[in-house]
């Protein structure tokens, strides 16, 4: 099934978006991808597949200064979490996505994480995939140096960055012919680079982590916490922690799979979305 490409313009802003619709009718709800640092919507093109041929529409956009969608100057996107957060609320209104199953991945999937604490009545369940979760969560070496002031700049505008991060968040090396889309829009254009430099550099984690401790005891919405225990920059402790704690919470722990675990081992990862999705709660 062939994941289609489309491209939205949000308030003055354009949204580049991926999407694969079922055959035949489809399930009530779309599944809605948020994808991590510095990744893009394409690290769920084999997960959309397998959602799409269970009957499930499911749409991954590439967060505004990622991939290609939009990457404006800081003067004109703050690059701040509630910014995106608001480009992002925004983006699902103009979708008229009034209610989801949301998944988050990652660095920058916590923004996610922040929408469905602050919209609870537009998430129907969620699923997070190695996304830090509370106050424990630091961010790698690997991502803070390259908000560095000065050396920021110059590793930002270096292509490789793509296969350095992806590759070392885990246990596998990602497919040339992957990297080559991965790494398009830092070959196409030094604004790549310079949205990515502001992004990290006003990640503001410690804060947006508060916040989501802070939210969790209120969240009530059916929870799965899919985690590739070889992930090397979040530990898997405090995905059991928020398990037990959330009322309708619940894990499943990926062998042999890292940070990005869709990109690492896609099936293992489609296997625990697909029958949470399908499931009847109460």
């Amino acid at each position: 099934m062939a994941t289609e490409e489309h491209v939205i313009e949000v308030g003055g802003l354009q949204w580049f978006y991926r999407e694969a619709t079922p055959i035949g009718e489809a399930k009530p709800l779309p599944v809605l991808l948020l994808h991590g640092l510095p990744s893009q919507s394409y690290s769920w093109r084999h997960v959309m597949t397998a959602l799409a041929e269970q009957g499930f529409r499911t749409i991954a956009p590439d967060w505004i200064g990622f991939g290609f969608s939009a990457q404006p100057d800081r003067r004109d996107f703050a690059y701040t979490p509630e910014a995106f957060l608001h480009a992002l609320t925004e983006l699902l209104q103009a979708l008229q996505l009034e209610r989801v199953f949301l998944v988050t991945q990652g660095f920058l999937g916590s923004v996610g994480l922040q929408y469905a604490l602050r919209y609870p009545d537009r998430v129907e369940r969620l699923a997070m995939v190695n996304t830090p979760l509370s106050t424990t969560a630091k961010l790698p070496w690997k991502i803070q140096q390259l908000g560095l002031p000065l050396i920021g700049d110059v590793l930002t505008q270096d292509p490789l960055l793509v296969d350095r991060t992806l590759e070392g968040g885990g246990p596998y090396q990602v497919d040339d012919a992957d990297l080559d889309v991965y790494r398009r829009p830092f070959l196409k254009s030094s604004d790549a680079g310079r949205a990515l430099l502001a992004t990290i550099q006003n990640l503001q984690l410690k804060q947006t982590m508060a916040d989501l401790e802070a939210g969790w005891p209120h969240w009530q919405q059916p929870t799965l916490i899919v985690w590739g225990i070889r992930d090397p920059w979040l530990p898997v402790e405090a995905a059991r922690e928020l398990a037990n704690a959330l009322k309708q919470g619940e894990i499943t722990l990926l062998d042999e799979v890292g940070h990005y675990a869709q990109e690492d081992w896609h099936e293992k990862v489609s296997e625990a979305l697909i029958p949470f999705f399908r499931r009847q709660f109460n």
